[in-house]
């Protein structure tokens, strides 16, 4: 089985441990692009809750060469975690969003690091044409590659209403283009969405279960200071959910999904400094294991709502 014996659910670090043999940390890092939904194709304002200094590390900037930058997250991390293998994630924006050329060499020079084992890119569902996935299938013959989609919702009325720019059928499509191509697929997902039901959220969880997803990135909706959500939490249009009630269905949500799917994030969180709401005030070792201490206290697990029973403790 593939379920943390002490998380509870099957945790994206643990399977990295088990892939590579030691512990691998992800690098951020910002290869200069930036979205359609800003650029004018899609839109010129981005999603409402948009705003990358809410989880963009002060290092990883444009200005910056990629390869200072991934020098400086490599020496972060082995000091803070003795991390010995590295993942570059590409995260800011839209990773996919420009010439297969510039994309092959960004993504050349940042697997050129003898430490680092594979990349990561963070993109939108309408960012991705065949010759894109064509190169990240050749290049995942030889080295690890996940493609991370930012969904949000799987659910058309929100996403036109967060001012997405692209439907779920975008990302259906991106998603059955992508899968079978030998590289990973993760999903992310947003809780609380204004209008957005516990039940509506949940359904998600089922829907997932039935796709080609290999990992899962979930987190509270929070404002910060700049954006749309802002001006509509100031304003009494966004009223954020209570951390138990965030943890309530993060748990809820997690006993719907199959063990196969591995978790990568299961909250958010932005510097004090731009942060508007939610305020729970809690470090993020504090978040993980409040969601962890559920899960515990209901004597659940991931998947436990598909086959419920005694939970399997495997290798971590």
């Amino acid at each position: 089985m593939l379920i943390h014996p002490e998380l509870r659910f099957n945790s994206y670090g643990a399977y990295l441990r088990r892939r590579f043999g030691c512990r691998v940390s992800k690098v951020v890092v910002d290869g200069g692009f930036t979205c359609p939904n800003r650029d004018g194709t899609r839109g010129f304002d981005g999603c409402i809750f948009c705003d990358n200094r809410s989880f963009s590390p002060g290092g990883a900037r444009q200005t910056v060469p990629l390869e200072e930058q991934l020098e400086a997250g490599i020496a972060y991390h082995r000091t803070r975690l003795g991390s010995r293998k590295f993942i570059v994630y590409f995260q800011k924006y839209s990773n996919t969003y420009g010439p297969v050329d510039k994309l092959r060499d960004l993504y050349r020079r940042a697997l050129a690091h003898p430490d680092v084992v594979g990349v990561s890119i963070g993109t939108r569902p309408d960012c991705l044409s065949s010759e894109i996935l064509d190169l990240l299938q050749e290049i995942a013959r030889t080295r690890y590659v996940c493609l991370e989609l930012g969904l949000q919702a799987m659910d058309d009325e929100i996403l036109a209403q967060i001012n997405r720019g692209h439907g779920v059928g975008d990302y259906l499509r991106a998603l059955d283009a992508a899968a079978g191509r030998g590289f990973q697929i993760c999903t992310h997902l947003i809780h609380g969405f204004p209008g957005e039901t516990r039940e509506r959220f949940l359904k998600t969880a089922s829907l997932m279960s039935a796709l080609p997803v290999d990992s899962l990135k979930i987190h509270q909706l929070h404002a910060v200071r700049g954006t749309k959500l802002a001006e509509m939490y100031e304003r009494g249009a966004f009223v954020p959910l209570t951390h138990g009630d965030y943890v309530a269905a993060v748990c809820d949500f997690l006993e719907l999904i199959p063990s196969r799917i591995t978790i990568q994030r299961l909250y958010g969180s932005a510097p004090a400094a731009i942060r508007v709401a939610p305020s729970w005030n809690l470090k993020n070792n504090a978040m993980w294991y409040s969601i962890v201490h559920e899960l515990t206290r209901r004597g659940t697990w991931q998947g436990y709502g598909i086959h419920p029973g005694r939970l399997a403790v495997g290798t971590h």
